[in-house]
């Protein structure tokens, strides 16, 4: 009795957390603009901006930075809006498995959740005869779950190939917006870095006895983002990194945690071809948060529902 109540209480702070994160919405947004404002401020109206009407290697340097930040910032939120207005894929509707009805090979639907949900005659009997019991059902959205797909408690339905469900772009990261949030990642670690070591004078200069001509509240503002983009620069670079070693063997971060520890994981086709997976073929699309046309009608032809899988992935 004791471990049904702990599991009880378990399963209900899990759907707190996930009330509170919907209850988030559009304060993280706002939250990422605001860090942008400050980092604006700071490098641009403060510092560098300036710095353009001084003159000599002075105005060379603020231009350079200017530019390059300017650039980066560009790329940063057309990334960061691409992920959070980009739908990650859902369930196609009425989507059955294609199974091997002589063999009752269920391939790549590992373990059936369904208990007691209403399904129709079809359906019903697909879960009960044994040959079928590889198939996995939603019950929260009553409906089969494709491979790779996972249920989000904060979206409250199915996301192909899911990832994770991210706060900071109020949305989850999936099938169709993997590529965008990887180049979030990518862009807004250029940035901070930039950000980062543009104010570093400064920040050396507060710890020392040289005298520095700019007012206290301009100091404040170098300050305060000197010290969130050398955070943030850290962070993500820990977490790009995760995520390219994902991404070159074809594995979500779910995935990574659920997968057996076998070496040959079944959608593992090689670095080239699993990074072609997530970016497309179309080499001029690799580092802008969009799909060349070929690309994109290659994607929906499959629905991003079943994968191709290594020849030897069988029990994999």
């Amino acid at each position: 009795m004791k471990t049904s109540s702990s599991n009880l209480n378990m399963a209900w702070n899990v759907f707190k957390y996930c009330t509170v994160l919907r209850a988030l919405g559009s304060v993280m947004i706002l939250v990422v603009l605001g860090i942008i404002g400050v980092s604006y401020y700071a490098v641009v109206v403060a510092k560098y901006g300036p710095a353009l009407f001084l003159g000599g290697l002075d105005s060379i340097t603020a231009l350079f930075v200017l530019f390059l930040f300017h650039s980066l910032l560009v790329m940063l939120v057309w990334s960061y809006f691409s992920v959070v207005i980009t739908d990650p894929g859902g369930v196609p509707p009425n989507w059955i498995p294609n199974l091997d009805e002589e063999s009752g090979d269920a391939g790549q639907w590992a373990g059936s959740d369904n208990d007691g949900v209403d399904l129709g005659a079809n359906q019903s009997a697909m879960l009960i005869e044994p040959k079928h019991q590889g198939v996995r059902f939603c019950q929260k959205c009553n409906q089969f779950k494709p491979p790779r797909c996972h249920h989000c408690s904060v979206c409250r339905r199915c996301i192909l190939k899911m990832d994770h469900h991210c706060v900071w772009v109020v949305n989850c990261v999936g099938a169709f917006n993997y590529k965008y949030f990887l180049l979030f990642l990518f862009y807004t670690f250029l940035e901070t870095t930039l950000v980062t070591v543009s104010l570093l004078p400064i920040f050396i200069a507060l710890f020392t006895d040289d005298e520095i001509p700019e007012s206290p509240g301009n100091l404040a503002a170098s300050f305060i983002t000197f010290v969130l983009n050398l955070a943030f620069a850290l962070s993500i670079l820990g977490f790009l990194i995760m995520h390219i070693s994902l991404v070159a063997g074809n594995t979500t971060t779910i995935e990574a945690f659920e997968k057996k520890t076998s070496p040959k994981w079944r959608y593992d086709l090689g670095w080239k071809i699993n990074f072609e997976q997530v970016f497309g073929k179309n080499k001029k699309y690799w580092l802008i948060p969009a799909y060349s046309k070929d690309d994109l009608e290659w994607m929906l032809s499959f629905q991003c529902v079943e994968y191709p899988t290594r020849p030897d992935s069988d029990g994999l």
